[in-house]
């Protein structure tokens, strides 16, 4: 049935118009069938007669998975796209690969209706532009028009390759609708029937066009810099008419089969990548995992093609999160029966205000939670502490007022907690003992505590407050792995380094901080990266030139932070604060605790360090400095505007934008315009990447502060750069305002 099935969509489609007639046919045969707005979760089969209460016997939902991705990494059929979105969040990373072309693709959901991806591509034996093989950069960028509802397809519209030198470049319309198909079998649930259509400008207007807007659309011009909007080709030129569709009889098995409007022009008329017989493309994928998904294909009546596909959704951590059980919270009035047990004279013996601060600190170890100090009242306390744990700052709050409900006498009713960084208190949550325990087992128990209690600055630390003994000086240490890779040399698009790293630091007093690392580097290529071409001062360029050395100082600084004021936060750091730059550096930054708005200065006087990263430097100096605004937007979004100098002596503006999500997350996106020309910047005219951070807890499932974290650039070259500063301030102290705290208020009884 089913090869006969692809029999008919071949015949069809050799000729356009009945293969329009055909999807017109398969969309009305399906018309009687109940339109599917969204496949359900299913429970997924347990074992035979689990025991009851174990693991086993649990309920699972089991969601079906997401859009499949087209070769170019964004949701459709095979070549061409459909209009469906990813989840909300979700980080897909693909590989494609068909007639010479890999595809190595990035895609990130950044709204419900909004996706943005990266493209690295290869087309082997092209022999244009001066290379055998042309590697290439590309962004795409697609947004949903309306969603799918009722009869109503959905609809989006997309820019393929906007920005670079638009080797890919088209812009489109298309339109999506799904049907429900019956089950195959009593075993399985029901199927579904997607059916794509659209309208296509550029490489999806170069087969079979039905007409025209705007004249003739510009060439792409192999070998320039690209980098800049190619918005005078947009919906532009000839237009032509594309469609597909994808049969999933179950959740595992997807059929394709789609007509592609793209003429590939480049690679079969002006180059000879391989010959396009066939505007037809089929194909099979298979959901090997809930997040791995691979395909194999046929394409264009010649060729053989495949792809691996991985989903990665921060909501959906890859092991759940497994932390030790809280410490229960007891009640007073069980156990503070007498009248003795609530009188305030504790609070004159420095015995029992030492025997308490330690019992406390005992306590806090077991979360892994540090002491800094405690202030005591007869019927309240303060304590500061470190969390070298929990990403989440309000669980570690939550764990800190367990532990004093726990070890503080009955007479502390008010709870002052506040978490501290670098010796600087970042803000104080105000909790009622009596509060705790009546909502410790309510119905909204986390709206609850914090319909009760208060989130304000953190006031300077009282003089008759009793510090932790251990706390300082305090020494640490630690020896972990480190990889460095570099991308897209034309000569080997990628290439690492990797091997080990020595660090300690060393805390002689609050807001101190001596710290420094050593590397040796094990194995890698990057050291036969290419020479720097640059027309600037090689401050980033230079990259070989530091890779050549196997072990290597790669910082020593010291840095020390403190409150100037109120809403104030500042620091200064001296020493060699990366493995190019050292110097000094102050920052200076205001944060209201209740305002999603904050302003910075910052200013540093550099020395670039010589190639062997020891404690000598070459001759170049100069002065970069930048004010800063940030802004914290709904959905988690953060901003960030920065104007200044930059390393190169350029001067200019960054913009930011990174969505952070309540378990570590982060995905952004960046540019830096300067005064610096496109000719004088070089490849990709001007800088610009995105980044991304994954918790380790989010892999591993157990609590840490740790992450792995990446920034991708297009291409590095010297224009629009800034001195990595070690501890600079906005991001740790945001993550203790309320805002933060508020988003995470579910996390204070974990």
């Amino acid at each position: 049935m089913t090869r006969s099935f692809f029999r008919l969509l071949r015949a069809s489609f050799s000729k356009p118009a009945l293969g329009w007639k055909l999807l017109v046919a398969v969309a009305v045969t399906c018309l009687p069938v109940p339109a599917a707005q969204a496949w359900l979760p299913e429970i997924t089969r347990r074992p035979q007669n689990p025991e009851p209460g174990s693991d086993a016997a649990a309920p699972r939902f089991k969601p079906l998975p997401p859009p499949a991705l087209n070769f170019y990494g964004t949701p459709g059929i095979i070549d061409t796209p459909s209009a469906e979105m990813l989840p909300d969040g979700t980080y897909a990373v693909s590989y494609s690969w068909f007639g010479g072309t890999s595809r190595y693709n990035v895609t990130f959901q950044a709204l419900p209706w909004l996706s943005a991806s990266f493209r690295y591509n290869g087309i082997r034996n092209l022999n244009l532009f001066g290379f055998s093989t042309y590697y290439d950069r590309g962004f795409d960028v697609r947004a949903r028009l309306w969603k799918e509802r009722g009869w109503l397809p959905e609809v989006t519209m997309g820019l393929q390759d906007f920005a670079g030198t638009g080797v890919y470049a088209a812009e489109y319309f298309v339109a999506t609708k799904r049907f429900q198909t019956p089950a195959l079998s009593r075993r399985s649930g029901p199927g579904q029937l997607k059916i794509s259509a659209g309208l296509g400008w550029g490489r999806l207007g170069s087969h079979g066009a039905i007409g025209n807007i705007g004249g003739v659309r510009p060439t792409f011009v192999g070998g320039s810099t690209g980098g800049e909007l190619s918005y005078d080709q947009w919906f532009r030129g000839d237009f032509a008419p594309f469609g597909g569709i994808e049969w999933q009889p179950n959740e595992r098995l997807s059929l394709k089969a789609e007509y592609s409007t793209d003429a590939y022009v480049t690679e079969t008329q002006v180059s000879n990548v391989f010959e396009r017989k066939s505007a037809l493309n089929f194909g099979a994928e298979y959901q090997y995992s809930d997040r791995t998904r691979l395909g194999a294909y046929y394409l264009y009546g010649s060729e053989i093609g495949f792809t691996a596909q991985f989903q990665l959704n921060p909501h959906h951590p890859l092991t759940p999160m497994v932390v030790p059980a809280a410490q229960p919270i007891y009640p007073r009035s069980q156990w503070a029966v007498n009248e003795e047990d609530w009188s305030q004279d504790w609070v004159e013996s420095s015995q029992k205000t030492t025997l308490f601060r330690d019992t406390l600190a005992e306590a806090l170890k077991k979360d892994d939670l540090i002491l800094e100090a405690i202030t005591f009242e007869g019927t309240g306390a303060e304590v500061r502490y470190r969390n070298p744990r929990y990403q989440s700052e309000m669980q570690a709050a939550g764990r800190v007022a367990r532990a004093m409900a726990a070890t503080q006498p009955a007479s502390v009713e008010t709870f002052r907690i506040t978490p501290v960084r670098n010796g600087i208190g970042l803000s104080t949550i105000t909790v009622r003992r009596s509060d705790l325990e009546a909502q410790e087992f309510a119905t909204d128990a986390s709206n609850g505590i914090s319909a009760v209690s208060a989130i304000t600055a953190a006031q300077p630390l009282a003089e008759e407050a009793l510090f932790s003994d251990e706390l300082y000086p305090a020494f640490s240490s630690s020896f972990a792995p480190y990889t460095k890779p570099s991308y897209f040399d034309p000569a080997r698009p990628f290439r690492i380094d990797f091997g080990v790293d020595l660090t300690a630091s060393y805390a002689p007093a609050p807001g101190w901080i001596i710290a420094g690392a050593l590397r040796q580097r094990l194995a890698g290529n990057v050291s036969n990266s290419r020479a720097s071409n640059s027309k600037l001062p090689p401050v980033r360029t230079d990259i070989s030139e530091y890779a050549q050395f196997g072990t290597t100082l790669e910082n020593l600084y010291v840095a020390h932070n403190w409150k100037p004021g109120q809403n104030l936060y500042a620091r200064t750091t001296v020493g060699l604060f990366e493995t190019m730059f050292g110097g000094i550096s102050g920052e200076v930054l205001w944060k209201p605790i209740n305002s999603p708005l904050a302003l910075g200065v910052e200013a540093n006087y550099v020395v670039q360090r010589d190639y062997d990263q020891r404690l000598s430097f070459r001759d170049y100096k100069t002065f970069t400095g930048h004010a800063s605004l940030y802004y914290q937007l709904s959905n988690n979004y953060h901003l960030q505007l920065d104007a200044g100098r930059y390393l190169a002596g350029d001067y200019g503006g960054s913009f930011s934008l990174d969505r952070v999500f309540n378990n570590g997350w982060s995905v952004g996106a960046f540019f830096t315009l300067t005064n610096v020309s496109a000719a004088d910047f070089g490849e990709g005219s001007f800088d610009k990447g995105f980044r991304f951070r994954i918790p380790l807890g989010w892999m591993l499932g157990k609590p840490s502060r740790r992450g792995y974290g990446l920034t991708i650039r297009p291409t590095q070259r010297d224009g629009g750069q800034r001195v990595a500063v070690p501890g600079r301030l906005y991001g740790s102290i945001r993550a203790a305002h309320r805002s933060s705290l508020q988003n995470q208020r579910a996390r204070f009884w974990e």
